[in-house]
């Protein structure tokens, strides 16, 4: 008999877990249970549920498995996966970072790790620059791209990066948060590292706050990673795990909606006579495109614009807009807007964002599943006020 050959759709519905042993039931109990039994003293499968969980188990296991890594790690947040991660690499090492990432990566970078671990942090545009391997020092430890970018969309060549490492004592590390595993899996293009906001697309609606270590084939790390998790303790609960992993069953089928939308949507967009400039990498004209095209299966949900207006004009937008819900966060099936100088980057400070190109005048789209005829009806109408 051939063997099944176990693809993405499939491994949403089925990784991670079979049926319950003890009841046979489909989908996995939440095991809320805070401690568990020894056999004698010492003798335990599992011992303390911060240690380990077997809810938590296996949204690990399913986390390993998207992402074709061979360890996995929940984690609380985002941020306490970032934070566990530069933690165990230990103090007094460099980090070049792509320039356009996260509000909160940059802040813990610059005003948590650099202040309290003397970890260096240089900024540059890898979508853009050929010679970054000169920023590279004797104590470079780690290469943090954020493919595509928050809020600009750039894309990294993350084979290109990797062709150019002189050494594997550099850690590649990818924020695959605004991909997803669905639309790129970055350890399969030379990164040593996946990271995400499982809040974002994992979760998908909305209701759940977490992060996400995949490690590729790195014991010494994985070990350090484990040993933090339950050291410092910034784990998920069991009913969050359990909820990510009801999430990720639909994972497939909500990016193929979200890929759509935000496809036809930024045409559109791209079209219209009070847009400036329209960022997302599906569309031909974007500088991204064939990156996209050669790592990415899909482009993604997210969509930056810049609007023809100044910032009152982009704020009468944003008060008004139906549908669309002002808020921060991405990757919920409902659709979200976002003023990322105001919001979610507004913790970096003003002129770095000037620099980079986020301005006043810039607005976030996580675009959700709903009907694309509706979406644009309600860009249309709110693009009128400005």
């Amino acid at each position: 008999m051939n063997k099944i050959k176990n693809l993405f759709n499939t491994k949403v519905i089925h990784a991670g877990h079979k049926e319950d042993k003890e009841t046979g039931s489909v989908m996995p109990p939440i095991h809320l249970s805070s401690t568990f039994k020894q056999k004698s003293p010492g003798n335990f499968r599992y011992e303390y549920a911060r240690t380990n969980n077997p809810t938590r188990e296996i949204l690990e296991k399913l986390l390993k498995e998207l992402e074709e890594g061979e360890f996995a790690y929940a984690f609380s947040s985002g941020m306490a996966a970032i934070n566990t991660l530069t933690d165990a690499l230990d103090k007094n090492f460099h980090i070049i970072c792509s320039d356009d990432v996260y509000g909160g990566t940059r802040r813990i970078f610059d005003k948590v790790k650099n202040v309290n671990q003397n970890i260096e942090i240089t900024y540059t545009d890898f979508s853009k620059e050929d010679n970054w391997p000169g920023l590279i020092k004797e104590n470079t430890r780690m290469i943090w791209l954020e493919t595509p970018s928050n809020p600009l969309l750039k894309l990294v060549d993350i084979n290109k990066v990797k062709k150019e490492i002189p050494n594997d004592d550099i850690k590649i590390v990818c924020d695959n948060t605004f991909a997803s595993p669905y639309n790129q899996q970055p350890l399969n293009l030379g990164a040593d590292v996946v990271l995400h906001s499982s809040t974002k697309y994992l979760g998908g609606h909305s209701d759940i706050i977490g992060g996400a270590i995949i490690i590729k084939n790195d014991n010494q790390l994985a070990e350090k990673i484990k040993y933090l998790q339950n050291a410092i303790g910034a784990v998920p609960s069991p009913f969050d795990c359990y909820m990510l992993i009801r999430s990720i069953k639909t994972l497939a089928v909500r990016m193929e909606k979200h890929n759509s939308n935000a496809m036809i949507i930024s045409e559109y967009l791209n079209n219209h006579p009070k847009i400036n400039k329209v960022r997302y990498p599906g569309l031909k004209n974007d500088p991204n495109h064939d990156i996209a095209k050669s790592q990415m299966r899909g482009f993604g949900g997210i969509i930056s614009v810049d609007l023809k207006t100044d910032l009152k004009g982009t704020l009468n937008f944003l008060e008004n807009i139906e549908i669309f819900t002002l808020a921060e966060s991405l990757g919920g099936v409902e659709s979200l807007i976002e003023h990322p100088a105001i919001m979610t980057h507004a913790s970096i400070d003003k002129n770095i964002r000037e620099e980079l190109g986020i301005s006043d005048s810039l607005i976030r789209l996580s675009v959700g599943i709903e009907d694309s005829e509706d979406l644009i009806f309600a860009l249309n109408n709110a693009l009128k006020l400005i």
